[in-house]
């Protein structure tokens, strides 16, 4: 008997298991902050330099409680990107190559993302 294989995988409804999600999440994180990341940063660099009625304006727009919401999401894709560079750069040296070691340093990487996100933030905010 031969065994009927799927056509096509969906990816969606498979659970994936935690190392997984922390990984897709640093790709996402990643193509986030370079765009828009990165168009958004330096437009709001040229018009934060670019003179004192522009920065005025910045200051207004980030004022914006939406904006702000916004700016911590920022934060944490920046954070978490980082966190999670870090775990993959261990994991390349073959530090927390084990099942285990693996799934601890993934919560570690969420745990260690959101916290320094609200840490920032509050002082931010």
């Amino acid at each position: 008997m031969q065994r009927k294989r799927p056509k096509h995988l969906n990816l969606i409804e498979i659970k994936q298991p935690l190392p997984a999600v922390v990984s897709i999440l640093h790709r996402i994180s990643g193509v986030l902050l370079f765009f828009p990341g990165i168009p958004v940063l330096l437009c709001s660099l040229q018009m934060a330099l670019g003179s004192p009625q522009g920065y005025a304006e910045f200051q207004s727009f980030l004022a914006n409680p939406l904006i702000k919401g916004a700016s911590m999401l920022a934060l944490w894709f920046l954070l978490h990107h980082f966190c999670a560079g870090i775990r993959h750069l261990l994991l390349d040296l073959h530090y927390g190559v084990a099942l285990e070691q693996a799934r601890m340093s993934s919560k570690l990487v969420l745990v260690m993302g959101i916290a320094l996100t609200l840490l920032i933030g509050a002082a931010i905010w």
